[in-house]
């Protein structure tokens, strides 16, 4: 939810770092932002749970790679 809101917004994601248990928006906005990003029209709520999860491993794989660490790939990947 806050990668997708800071998106939204049009913030820089390449700066942004998960900080667990932190809390943002209310689950009606939540709901609404992943309704809107899921890319299906009407989703099941299968389908709504996979695009978070699947959504969630990619970012915790992104944060956790060296390759897009701002400190190590300096602007060399700039919005990559």
């Amino acid at each position: 939810f806050q990668y997708l809101k800071r998106f939204d917004l049009g913030c820089d994601l390449d700066v942004f770092r998960y900080a667990a248990h932190s809390v943002e928006g209310s689950p009606a906005e939540c709901l609404q932002l992943f309704l809107l990003h899921c890319g299906i029209m009407d989703p099941s709520w299968a389908e709504l749970r996979n695009f978070t999860w699947f959504l969630n491993i990619q970012l915790r794989d992104c944060e956790s790679s060296v390759f897009c660490n701002p400190d190590f790939v300096q602007d060399t990947l700039k919005g990559f």
